[in-house]
């Protein structure tokens, strides 16, 4: 295993530093890639450089605790949409509009080889990822059973629908790219909807479809 083992406890100014740092570089890796320099991370995170490469010593283990930590948020905000909300189809439709995590792990899948061959052997990363994916599963499953999701639909499915949600790949106007997110966003919704409606070819994708 490599040396992104479960961290000890910080000390709160630590702590602080460290969670400043994790935020910065996650809205700069969304934004501009993995690429920027370390100390416009630094800068953004309001540390000094000394600071920053105390707590991540390169780029790589940096890269590793922000995708470790991105995905731990995923798998607390999926399950916290299942506890918290009436219904599956509420749970489902708040997952999918909580983007801005999403929208980090299509820059993260853009560099897909780079980035798993950082984390291949990260045994929390994996755990969270196991999380994520076994409470996402949970909520197709209520919803199908609560015939508010259409049964012809898996868990496989939803991952390649939320790729169209927080990555656009056309170049468009500013004022249609802030309307399309949402358009296509309800645009996904009503076609997942349970009644009357053309069954989509093939079959669903499932869990297992999905490449690590």
């Amino acid at each position: 295993m490599n040396g992104m083992t479960s961290e000890a406890p910080l000390r709160s100014d630590a702590r602080r530093n460290r969670d400043q740092i994790l935020r910065a570089a996650k809205e700069i890796f969304a934004a501009r890639g993995l690429t920027v320099p370390m100390d416009e991370i630094a800068r953004e995170a309001e540390v000094g450089v000394g600071t920053l490469y105390r707590r991540f010593p390169d780029r790589e283990a940096l890269i590793r605790a922000v995708f470790r930590d991105n995905v731990r948020t995923i798998a607390e905000d999926i399950r916290a949409a299942l506890d918290e909300e009436p219904t599956a189809w509420d749970a489902l439709v708040r997952i999918i509009r909580q983007s801005a995590q999403l929208r980090l792990s299509m820059r993260l899948h853009a560099h897909r080889a780079a980035v798993a061959a950082m984390v291949r052997d990260d045994e929390e990363t994996e755990r969270y990822r196991r999380e994520a994916f076994d409470v996402l599963d949970e909520v197709v499953r209520r919803a199908q059973e609560e015939g508010s999701l259409r049964t012809d639909v898996g868990l496989g499915d939803l991952a390649v629908l939320f790729v169209s949600v927080v990555h656009q790949t056309h170049d468009l106007a500013a004022e249609a790219a802030e309307l399309a997110p949402g358009r296509v966003l309800g645009i996904m919704l009503d076609g997942l909807r349970a009644r009357d409606a053309v069954p989509l070819p093939g079959r669903p994708l499932t869990r297992s479809d999905l490449r690590r």
